[in-house]
């Protein structure tokens, strides 16, 4: 996560991760803007290259080849990346909404969201159909067709709805894979059939005759019937029926047709076009609102109409990032002006393509080839990385704010109080506190919003209470999410315990900045972090901020829980096993990441196992009967196991093949990275026997791996042991295993408690 010398002063928020977005984030990464920050939104991490999706389809690329991971790319650009869907737009407050966190405010909004099928057009064509954008449900849709063929027999028939380029290239990608796959598995390829359908009268209608001859030939050759002059007018389940009543059976419907903008859209007040599309001018502003810029699909270039095509959308980065980078700093936009005339590169699925410009046409394998070229040399515009270049100084950036803004940035880079002066604000905190609506109990006389010196509960007789504090500094740029792995993280302890959480204290610190910039900073983190604490019956009673160099967040959290009732670390009992209850490689994924190693859906998948609570874990542990508990965190699963085996007086035997890992874990590890605290954590090898035998294991770096909100590591009965895991995973913990069994101390002492097993 990088962390910028200078305090924010412009929020440059990129809504959608299409071809124009990507662009903009390489030549900010290449260019930054001091005091200028990027936040990127979008649904998926992985954005697909369009160019490339035929091939995909086609088996000739793999899922990597073809998509750019939005998580490095903004991670290389120093760019937020906030994996979540846009819903609206607030233009009064500068503030989008989403799907599943707070609005993100912004000064400047640039929206690349691409388009969709408007599959609401024909009956039951939204139930029915599968649109091929958005392309991440396409793929799902298509891979779980690719798995069907493995035990499909009899016909298969697939109708495409669209005959323009889109719907053609994508026909014959399928046909030619399906096929394939067929034969491959001995099975009869002419049982497949293929049906093409479109309004028109004629199949390609933006490109020249000579292409769609080919293009005729080319399907009429691979079998694919194609129905002209028809519109489809309803899609049932298994059935699709045309304009003019006749009906055909489909096992599968794909809709290409006309695309339009999301519904949403509407709501903003902006100008748009009968399609929804965002009208924008030759500077890619809004002719509504001279702060958000459309690109892509989405945009309708009033002066310059085009078709719906990915080559619009990549010529439109660079000027759009300089576009933003202009109005960030005060400057007038430019104009961009489109080329009239662009070359098409359009495949038959077999490595074959045809190019079409204009009036010219020319085919043949080596214009696939052309094409791969072409096409991978964009990719490796996104995976090569290279160096970034030195930035200036702060420029006239703050000649561009109100005075107010200038005096508060001023003020933000020169020299900050110490002390309780460090302290962020009153009236920051109390906005940015006042949405915040934590859990309310009658045991809490003074709480979050009665403040006082400190916060004051009442106890029930015969209850212990359960005292514990976490505090880390940010490992990720989005505020939210990392808001609700800390309290995860911080609440932990009290459930391993066995113990109901009952109030948190938290304790933040804010890099310095403008007020505004600050109390978003604060609200976001917090809203994470209280969502995660009401989930888990815990209040929010109070805290501390202060300002610092770089984000941190941490809680003290207080539970209650019957004395009789403790889950220990030193309850373990030889003939015990062993449960983990989420897989491991948060350190080594994260290290990763920060370098740009990590591919964007491991660190999905990361964040989500750290987000996931383990509260309904501990309490089915206790359940059945549970003595010995812990979470697993920095000191890694064999530092957590050490200290349950010495105070119970046994030794524990692990099963390596076994451990549940974190998708990319054992693929960093490999590669050497490895998080700072792990020689620290290796030290602990002297307690593991014969350990020599098992350094060179892939495995063996990840048990010394440091964890951030961890599963439970807990012993329960052999007998119990096969119910317990069942049941775990029915309430969500997909990835709980038996790892290992307790077994009785050796002779020899405690000295190397733990056997290694594969």
């Amino acid at each position: 996560m990088q962390t910028p010398d200078q305090p924010v002063l412009r929020d440059i928020v990129l809504v959608g991760g299409g071809h124009s977005h990507v662009g903009v984030l390489k030549r900010f990464a290449m260019n930054p803007v001091p005091g200028v920050r990027l936040t990127l939104i979008c649904r998926d991490t992985h954005t697909p290259y369009s160019g490339m999706l035929p091939g995909y389809v086609a088996g000739h690329y793999s899922y990597d080849d073809v998509h750019i991971d939005l998580s490095r790319l903004a991670e290389y650009a120093g760019a937020r990346f906030y994996r979540d869907e846009a819903m609206g737009i607030d233009r009064d407050r500068q503030r989008i909404h989403c799907r599943n966190r707070p609005d993100v405010p912004y000064d400047i909004l640039s929206i690349n969201i691409g388009s969709s099928p408007r599959v609401s057009d024909v009956e039951g064509a939204e139930a029915h159909a599968v649109p091929v954008k958005p392309i991440n449900g396409f793929n799902l849709r298509w891979l779980s067709l690719l798995n069907r063929i493995e035990g499909h027999e009899g016909p298969l028939t697939i109708a495409t709805v669209g005959a323009g380029a889109g719907g053609v290239e994508l026909t014959l990608a399928m046909q030619f894979r399906l096929r394939n796959e067929l034969e491959k598995r001995g099975k009869d390829p002419d049982q497949l059939h293929f049906h093409l359908f479109d309004a028109a009268h004629e199949i390609l209608p933006t490109h020249n005759e000579r292409v769609r001859a080919i293009f005729q030939e080319k399907l009429a050759q691979r079998g694919v019937q194609v129905h002209l002059g028809s519109a489809v007018s309803k899609v049932e389940a298994g059935i699709l029926t045309d304009g003019s009543g006749q009906r055909f059976e489909a096992d599968e419907v794909l809709w290409v047709t006309r695309a339009g903008g999301p519904k949403w859209l509407e709501d903003t007040g902006l100008a748009l076009d009968d399609g929804r599309f965002i009208r924008v001018r030759d500077t890619l502003q809004s002719e509504t609102d001279d702060n958000i810029f459309a690109a892509g699909d989405i945009a309708n270039v009033v002066n310059h109409p085009r078709e719906k095509a990915g080559v619009f959308a990549v010529r439109q980065g660079p000027p759009l990032a300089d576009n933003l980078k202009r109005l960030a700093t005060g400057k007038a936009t430019r104009n961009f002006y489109p080329q009239k005339k662009w070359l098409a590169l359009i495949s038959t699925g077999d490595q074959y393509a045809v190019a079409s410009r204009g009036d010219t046409e020319f085919h043949g394998r080596w214009v696939w080839r052309w094409k791969d070229w072409i096409d991978r040399r964009f990719m490796r515009k996104f995976s090569d990385l290279p160096a970034m270049e030195d930035t200036a100084d702060l420029p006239d950036t703050a000649a561009a704010q109100s005075s107010e803004e200038a005096a508060q940035a001023i003020s933000a880079v020169a020299m900050r109080c110490g002390g309780c002066g460090a302290k962020v604000g009153s009236t920051v905190l109390s906005r940015a506190l006042s949405e915040l609506k934590p859990i309310e109990r009658d045991d809490i006389l003074i709480g979050l919003h009665a403040p006082d010196d400190a916060a004051v509960l009442t106890v029930p007789p015969g209850k212990a209470v359960v005292h514990t504090v976490d505090f880390f500094r940010a490992f990720i740029d989005d505020p939210y999410v990392f808001g609700k792995v800390a309290a995860n993280h911080s609440l932990g302890d009290v459930f391993a315990m066995g113990a109901e959480a009952q109030s948190a204290t938290a304790v933040a610190t804010v890099p310095y900045g403008i007020e505004s910039k600050v109390e978003d900073t604060v609200f976001q983190m917090m809203s994470g972090a209280v969502e995660v604490l009401n989930e888990a019956g815990c209040a929010l009673v109070g805290g501390h901020t202060g300002e610092g160099k770089e984000l941190a967040l941490g809680f003290a959290v207080n539970g209650l829980i019957d004395p009789e009732e403790v889950m220990s670390k030193g309850g373990l009992r030889a003939g015990d096993v062993l449960i983990l209850t989420k897989p491991i490689g948060t350190g080594t994924l994260f290290a990763a990441h920060a370098r740009m190693a990590a591919k964007g859906r491991w660190i999905d998948a990361a964040l989500a196992s750290m987000m996931h609570s383990n509260k309904l874990a501990a309490e089915c542990l206790r359940r059945f009967g549970s003595r010995a508990c812990t979470d697993v965190t920095g000191f890694g699963l064999l530092g957590h196991l050490v200290e349950m085996t010495r105070p119970s007086g046994v030794d524990a035997e692990l099963d390596l093949s076994r451990i549940p890992i974190l998708p990319g874990a054992e693929e960093t590890v490999a590669e050497g990275i490895l998080s700072s605290l792990q020689p620290a954590n290796v030290r602990l090898r002297r307690g593991i026997r014969d350990q020599e035998k098992w350094v060179n294991h892939p495995r063996y770096p990840l048990i010394f791996d440091p964890q951030t909100a961890g599963g439970l590591l807990a012993s329960v009965t052999a007998e119990d042991a096969e119910a317990c895991v069942r049941e775990l995973k029915s309430l969500g913990y997909l990835h709980t295993a038996v790892i290992g069994r307790v077994t009785a101390q050796d002779e020899t002492g405690p000295i190397e408690p733990i056997t290694l097993r594969d």
